[in-house]
């Protein structure tokens, strides 16, 4: 799997925070990390938001309030997060983790500053197309 170092430390403990919604990671060499859910979402290493390659990301919008609603291992080197706004591909490797928990300021102030250059915000979600309203596809 892309990304998984062998120098990495292994997490010990891994603890879901509903209320604050923030993911408690502790590692072997004794850091600790709390990670927003929201930073976890708008870094989920799925194509549907890295894409395929570089360029192709898709800036995530409106995750000011997701929450992590399950958490299910993948053999000894990741988890699975699944989230209240239905996105569950994500595969987070310790390394992920770890990565995030490192760069957490610059990767969120590098997010703030995307939204602001897209026009787009926390609240508002404009990755998702919109419903489809009555039938026929616009043309006449």
């Amino acid at each position: 799997m892309a990304g998984l170092d062998k120098h990495t430390p292994i997490p010990t403990e891994i603890k879901l925070h509903k209320k604050s919604r923030q993911l408690e990671i502790a590692f072997g060499d004794g850091k600790t990390f709390m990670l927003s859910h929201e930073l976890l979402r708008i870094s989920s290493p799925s194509a549907a938001v890295r894409g395929h390659g570089p360029g192709q990301e898709t800036l995530q919008t409106g995750k000011r309030n997701v929450e992590i609603v399950s958490i299910e291992p993948v053999g000894n080197y990741a988890v699975k997060l699944s989230f209240s706004d239905g996105h569950d591909s994500g595969i987070y490797s310790w390394d992920l983790f770890y990565t995030l928990g490192t760069h957490q300021n610059e990767i969120w102030q590098s997010y703030l500053a995307k939204l602001d250059a897209a026009g787009a915000n926390r609240d508002v979600d404009t990755t998702s197309p919109p419903p489809k309203s009555g039938g026929g596809c616009g043309h006449h």
